[in-house]
C-alpha cells in the first residue's frame, strides 16, 4: 500500500507491507519538512505549506517506491490524507492518490488523518482492539475508544486550544523559535517547575481538557518577570510543562476509568498516544506513571511516526482495504472530518471539538 501524507507541512510516502499473519512491515518512508519555509512566520502558512506540497510530492512517491525497488505494478492500492487538515494542501495529495490510482487500475482509499494515528499501534506494536487513545497534536488533543476500523468513541476533547497548538503558542510569547513544541521540552531541561500555574479542569468527572486559562496564566507570570533572562525563559517553560503534565495524568486517568467500565471484560488494558506532542520525553513519562499505577500498558510509536507520516496513512489505508472500505474518485478534501460525529457537544466547546 502506497500512502500519501500533505494535510500540514509534512510532504509525505511511503509503502507498507501486510504479511500473512497480519503483521505491517514499513518499506519506505519517506517525509519532506517545510519548516524552514514557515519558520519566519512563526507557523504554518497554509498557501506557502499547499505550493511546497505540489513541487516536493511527485520526488517523495519517487523515492517512497524506489527505496525497496518496488514498481508500481507491485501496489495492491492508493491511500491518501482527504482530512482533517488544510484543505489546500489535502487537495494536493488527494487528486495526486486518485490520479494513480486511476491510472494504475488500483483501489483508492481517502483515509482520515486521525484514523491513521488512531491505528498506527497496530503497525508498530502488532497491538489488537480494543484500546484507549490519547491523541495529541498541534490540532487535536482527544481521548477515544478504538474499537475497531472505523468505530471509534470519543471520551474527551478540549474545550479550547489543542496541547501542541498551546507549547507552540508558549514558545511563541517566550520568544522561542518555532516549531515550539520541541523548543519548550528542550528549554524546559534547564528550567525548574517552580513558577506556580494553574491546572485546569482537575478533578472534573469528563475527561476534557481546557488548556487556554494555562497559557494566559503563563503570560502574566512572564509578564511580571520582564524583562525575561535565559533562566527565566527556562523556569516558565518547566513549570509549563509540568502543570501539563498533570493535567494529562488527570484527565488520562478519568478516562482510564469510563474506558473499564464502558468494556468492561472486553476492555484490553492498553493506553495508545499518537500525535506530534507524543514525542515529549516529560509528558510520555507522566503517561508511563499513569499507566502503571492503573494497570495498563503504554504504548507509543516510534518518534517518527509521532508526527506526520505517509507510513500511517498506508497502514490505515491497508486496514481499510482488508476489510472492503474502498472509495470512489469522488471522495472529498475535508478541513474537518471527527472520528467519531455522534458525540455529544462538550459544554463550552469551541470548534477544535
Amino acid at each position: 500500500m502506497l500512502g500519501i501524507e500533505t494535510s500540514c507541512d509534512e510532504t509525505a510516502a511511503s509503502v507498507v507491507r501486510q504479511g500473512a499473519d497480519g503483521a505491517g512491515e514499513i518499506l519506505s518512508n519517506v517525509v519532506r519538512s517545510q519548516l524552514d519555509l514557515h519558520a519566519a512566520y512563526g507557523g504554518v502558512v497554509p498557501e506557502i505549506a499547499a505550493r511546497a506540497h505540489v513541487d516536493l510530492l511527485d520526488t517523495a512517491v519517487t523515492q517512497a517506491m524506489a527505496d525497496f525497488g518496488l514498481d508500481f505494478a507491485a501496489l495492491d492500492g492508493i491511500a491518501a490524507a482527504a482530512g482533517p487538515g488544510l484543505i489546500g494542501g489535502l487537495i494536493v495529495g488527494l487528486t495526486t492518490g486518485k490520479a494513480m490510482a486511476l491510472g494504475l487500475e488500483k483501489p483508492f482509499m481517502a483515509i482520515n488523518h486521525l484514523e491513521a494515528h488512531a491505528l498506527s499501534a497496530g503497525l508498530t506494536d502488532g497491538l489488537d482492539f480494543p484500546y484507549l487513545l490519547l491523541l495529541v497534536s498541534g490540532g487535536h488533543t482527544q481521548l477515544l475508544i478504538v474499537k475497531d476500523v472505523g468505530a471509534y468513541e470519543r471520551l474527551g476533547t478540549t474545550l479550547d486550544d489543542a496541547l501542541g497548538e498551546a507549547f507552540d503558542k508558549a514558545a511563541k510569547l517566550l520568544g522561542l523559535p518555532y516549531p515550539g513544541g520541541p523548543e519548550v521540552e528542550r528549554t524546559a531541561a534547564r528550567g525548574r517547575a517552580t513558577i506556580k500555574l494553574p491546572r485546569p479542569m482537575l478533578g472534573r468527572s469528563e475527561p476534557h481538557f481546557s488548556l487556554a486559562g494555562l497559557k494566559t496564566a503563563l503570560r502574566q507570570e512572564a509578564i511580571k518577570r520582564a524583562p525575561l533572562d535565559d533562566q527565566t525563559v527556562a523556569d516558565l517553560c518547566a513549570s509549563f510543562q509540568e502543570a501539563v503534565a498533570d493535567v494529562i495524568q488527570d484527565r488520562t486517568a478519568r478516562a482510564m476509568d469510563l474506558y473499564a467500565t464502558r468494556l468492561g471484560e472486553k476492555a484490553q488494558r492498553a493506553l495508545v498516544v499518537a500525535g506530534g506532542v507524543a514525542a515529549n520525553q516529560r509528558l510520555r513519562g507522566a503517561l508511563q506513571d499513569v499507566a502503571r499505577a492503573r494497570g495498563f500498558s503504554l504504548v507509543v510509536p516510534p518518534p517518527a511516526l509521532c508526527t506526520d507520516n505517509g507510513a500511517m496513512i498506508a497502514w490505515a489505508g491497508t486496514m481499510r482495504l482488508a476489510r472492503g472500505l474502498t472509495d470512489d474518485l469522488t471522495a472529498p478534501a475535508r478541513a474537518r472530518w471527527p472520528l467519531d460525529p455522534d458525540a455529544p457537544p462538550a459544554l463550552g466547546a469551541g470548534v477544535k471539538a
